[in-house]
């Protein structure tokens, strides 16, 4: 059977590895393995989504409300916009697919940095466009406004904070960057972890309604899968010029969030007091990932995100450490697959991060 053939040269995409396959392949038991590949909350979510969803269990057989009117309603009041310039997607993935074939064909050139979100990419070959990168390890919007201008592309996507570095713009960076790009360029501002970036640095900080007032060809992408603790729900959203949104509603499925994820994304927004918890405990951990670098010689990336990002030099390989730790029960990101001999760490409880520390600091020293 033959297909697609731009298919050919589509890379999977590769998930952190989850607990179940690491019993089965490993026979350790699941009360021994902790799981720092995914950038999940360690605090689960809010104990009031867990009371909502639970209460609405019954209307599981009942289709969802596809208007999404409570949700869409929620955000719009949050960033202080109105719900015509919000879309719901499944996970904010699912809206950069959308945007990606609402703006690309084959032929198109789509910019974004050399390391980056691997959906970008992969999107982007969907549809037979051509991917740019940028050179630079992190964000470097000089480089990104002298590749705009070479290479005329349709899309632009700036990751901030970048996964999987983890490293962040300043704010100001990207609205000055804004500045200098022509309305019929789609700029794609992915923001999944900015929770924590700006809890950590309000110089991180983007104002939305800003942004999107002063910029018609600008969409702002949120989740529900980090600082809400929803992964497990999917649930992303983007904001955006109702031009853009209307597009992007021609490309969405119906029913594309269920109804539990629903009631969870809704009642998650409204209870701010978890969020700053588990921002605070991000960042009061994330300081023990900093002093065991130092302590161990290791290069880290300063991260403005739930992650920590070790680079190594040639002692290291990431693929045998990574997997070294997974014999053990303890589930990290290898990055070689960003080209990077790097491991990407979720910041996780106090005891899930010490242990991490003593199984990581026995191979380094073995």
């Amino acid at each position: 059977m033959n297909f697609n053939k731009h298919l050919e040269d589509i890379k999977t995409y590769e998930a952190g590895k989850p607990i179940e396959l690491v019993v089965r392949e490993y026979g350790i038991e699941p009360k021994d393995i902790i799981k720092l590949a995914s950038n999940e909350n360690p605090c689960g979510c809010s104990p009031k989504v867990v009371d909502a969803v639970g209460a609405i269990l019954s209307k599981m057989a009942l289709y969802p409300d596809d208007s999404m009117v409570n949700l869409k309603a929620s955000l719009a009041a949050r960033y202080g916009v109105e719900s015509q310039n919000v879309i719901i997607g499944s996970g904010s993935d699912q809206v950069i697919e959308f945007l990606i074939h609402a703006k690309a064909h084959a032929g198109s050139k789509i910019l974004m940095n050399s390391i980056t979100f691997a959906m970008y990419e992969i999107y982007s070959k969907h549809v037979g466009a051509q991917v740019i990168r940028t050179s630079s390890q992190e964000h470097n919007m000089d480089e990104f406004y002298k590749l705009y201008k070479e290479e005329k592309p349709e899309i632009i996507f700036i990751c901030t904070p970048n996964n999987p570095t983890g490293d962040a713009l300043d704010a100001q960076k990207i609205y000055d960057f804004l500045e200098k790009i022509d309305s019929e360029t789609l700029v794609v501002v992915d923001a999944a972890y900015m929770e924590y970036a700006f809890y950590k640095d309000a110089k991180k900080g983007i104002d939305v309604k800003e942004l999107i007032e002063k910029h018609d060809n600008v969409i702002y992408l949120g989740t529900f899968s980090k600082a809400y603790g929803l992964g497990g729900m999917r649930v992303g959203y983007g904001i955006a010029d109702t031009r853009i949104i209307k597009e992007l509603y021609k490309l969405r499925p119906p029913f594309n969030i269920t109804t539990l994820s629903l009631e969870a994304a809704t009642v998650a927004l409204s209870d701010e007091e978890f969020v700053q918890k588990s921002v605070a405990l991000n960042l009061e951990q994330m300081k023990r990932y900093e002093e065991f670098a130092k302590e161990q010689k290791i290069d880290i990336i300063n991260s403005y995100t739930n992650f920590v990002t070790f680079c190594f030099d040639s002692r290291f390989n990431s693929s045998k450490i990574a997997t070294a730790l997974l014999q053990k029960g303890m589930i990290v990101r290898d990055l070689s697959s960003y080209k990077m001999n790097a491991i990407r760490v979720t910041v996780g409880t106090h005891e899930q991060n010490s242990r991490f520390f003593e199984l990581f600091k026995t191979l380094l020293q073995s």
